[in-house]
């Protein structure tokens, strides 16, 4: 049975960095959650090794020549977040002392910063290229307690919606544990209204905004999101 999906090309400017990660292998993220009806907000990301920094913010770039493209939707009212998240040129075995080894941290580009999701590593979809995508939902631990206290506690996604620019997506491995790649997260229309403002989802379950972007090319101060859409057997 064929069903439609949205092959989303991101790309992001900006210098940014990542949280470096080394130590325990991956375990399995928290339950997944069917994808909501609505979303109140979108955001991509163009993730690439040049981005990546140590955890005092010095360049540490991540492997050569490999990219990722990390979708994310929203409904902050109900604590859901999906993902969409492909990455190309990517080695395993993945590596972070988190509950898995690709993530969202909080901090802005070009600093280190803690993880606040843990979410499922991206698996070979037969072709060679790393995929994951789902839904998860709130409240989000990660594995990572430095104090005695995760890093994952207290935080809410409408956090992200607040400040997308505060935070940033990547994904680590054994060869690169500070990260492969990395990328800032920046807000996309949801629905076919501004970001935030509560969109909802066609009746295929791709989102309605995003699905209008398709050929389209979306400006802001991080750079350009062009997203097109496919169909998938």
């Amino acid at each position: 049975m064929s069903r439609t999906t949205l092959v989303r090309t991101a790309v992001v400017a900006g210098a940014a960095g990542a949280l470096a990660l080394t130590g325990a292998g991956t375990a399995a993220a928290e339950t997944e959650v069917p994808e909501p009806a609505s979303f109140t907000s979108a955001f991509t990301a163009m993730a690439t090794p040049d981005m990546v920094v140590d955890p005092d913010g010095a360049a540490a770039p991540g492997e050569p020549g490999a990219t990722g493209t990390f979708t994310y939707r929203i409904n902050s009212d109900t604590e859901v977040i999906c993902y969409d998240i492909r990455l190309d040129g990517v080695t395993p075995p993945y590596q972070s002392p988190a509950k898995t080894a690709t993530h969202i941290h909080e901090a802005p580009a070009g600093r280190p910063g803690p993880p606040r999701i843990a979410l499922p590593n991206p698996e070979d979809d037969g072709s060679g290229r790393l995929v994951s995508e789902g839904c998860l939902q709130g409240p989000f631990t990660t594995g990572v307690a430095p104090n005695g206290t995760d890093t994952g506690d207290g935080f809410t996604l409408d956090q992200i919606e607040a400040d997308p620019s505060a935070f940033f997506t990547d994904t680590h491995t054994s060869a690169y544990v500070a990260g492969a790649v990395r990328g800032q997260l920046t807000a996309v229309p949801v629905g076919g209204v501004a970001t935030g403002a509560g969109g909802t989802a066609d009746d295929d379950g791709a989102p309605a905004g995003l699905a209008a972007l398709a050929g389209a090319a979306v400006l802001g101060t991080a750079g350009a999101v062009a997203l097109r859409r496919t169909r998938r057997q």
